[in-house]
């Protein structure tokens, strides 16, 4: 071997190490279980509703044939969206947002204060990052080693950094963010139509299993049992269907919700909503031929967002003309910049966007910046 060193000898059988490569292994083969359990429950009703209850229990043609139709409909929907929902992949942080290899080096090396502090100073400074840690830091993440965009947090069950994160979801095994929350939204609509237009259709034969006018078959139980499952399927999918309605009205996250995003210079749970039709814009995209549909349409990067606030720290304003005495010779953190293409024509009717307020802040000198420190966040 050159250099004269020996390889490593893999570890043991019995080794710490084996036994967590062992342990994660049947983690992630557990996580797929809800899907698993979903997935029954889908190939079931389909064998039910279709033999069961259209082939052999109805007599009517047309209703039959009614029935099979939108059936097939609403399940190639269901199955298209809940597919997307589990397979398309989160999106992480850009390399922008990563620390090089220096800054990396440097942050392990100084102790934890202003030498670190200025080394994130120095990674951020040219990135479109408004909000911070509750303490006013520079959301940064110690295990992805990158500084966090806007709305990205870190899952502690992928182990990684999501863009946009709303929550980690079982059901799916997978992160609910950026990437695929369009799909997840289309998945809770479709499934719940799915649940009600089964329901609607089995009523009249379920009335009659109690009323003894169905004949003493197999079909007899899988209609119960369907009626009931598209029932109770039905409650609980509207709540979460209708939540998550809300959430795209006022283009907030769940984590969101629970934390309010923290800008510089305040707390604003509303910070990133832009009024109901821009915020629906935001999820579903400006063709409408395609908000119906689980193909990816979501506007923007998942990096940046546009936001209802003023593209100014009011702090700069507290002096005359603007000027900070204190910040002449210092840099200015996250300068003012302009929305991506696909996101800046959602403000285009905000004032604080005109031509007039982009030549004034040009004359304008950074303010300091508040003290930044390092916090974990998840």
């Amino acid at each position: 071997m050159p250099c004269g060193k020996m390889a490593a000898p893999p570890p043991a059988a019995g080794a710490p190490g084996a036994w967590g490569g062992v342990r994660r292994r049947c983690q992630r083969l557990l996580y797929w279980v809800p899907v698993l359990f979903i997935s029954s429950i889908l190939c079931w009703s389909y064998y039910a509703y279709v033999t069961q209850l259209c082939l052999l229990t109805m007599t009517n043609i047309g209703e039959k044939v009614v029935c099979l139709v939108a059936y097939h409909i609403f399940f190639m929907l269901f199955v298209w969206s809940y597919w997307k929902t589990i397979f398309t992949l989160p999106m992480n942080p850009s390399k922008e947002f990563h620390l090089s290899y220096s800054d990396k080096e440097s942050l392990e090396r100084e102790p934890r204060g202003e030498s670190q502090q200025e080394v994130l100073r120095r990674a951020a400074k040219d990135l479109p990052i408004y909000t911070r840690t509750m303490s006013g830091a520079i959301r940064y993440c110690d295990r992805c080693h990158l500084v966090k965009p806007d709305r990205c947090h870190h899952c502690s069950v992928c182990d990684k950094c999501i863009l946009k994160m709303d929550h980690h979801c079982p059901w799916v095994n997978n992160c609910v963010g950026f990437s695929n929350y369009k799909f997840f939204l289309l998945f809770l609509a479709y499934s719940l139509l799915y649940c009600l237009f089964i329901a609607a259709t089995d009523l009249q034969y379920f009335i009659k299993f109690w009323t003894n006018g169905l004949p003493d078959t197999q079909a007899k139980f899988h209609i119960m049992f369907l009626f009931f499952a598209a029932a109770m399927f039905s409650v609980s999918l509207s709540s979460l269907f209708g939540y998550h309605c809300w959430l795209v009205s006022k283009n907030k996250s769940t984590l969101e919700v629970f934390r309010a995003p923290i800008f510089r210079h305040r707390t604003d749970k509303n910070g990133f909503s832009l009024g109901f039709s821009k915020n629906l814009r935001q999820v579903f995209g400006d063709e409408k031929k395609y908000w119906l549909l689980p193909v990816f349409s979501s506007l923007g990067d998942g990096c940046s967002f546009p936001t209802c606030l003023v593209n100014q720290d009011p702090e700069q304003a507290s002096t005359p003309g603007g000027l900070n005495s204190s910040s002449k010779n210092e840099n200015h953190l996250f300068p003012a910049k302009p929305l991506r293409d696909s996101q800046s024509h959602l403000l285009t009717d905000t004032p604080s966007w005109s031509e007039t307020t982009a030549k004034a802040e040009k004359g304008k000198v950074g303010m300091s910046n508040p003290a930044l420190t390092m916090e974990n966040e998840t």
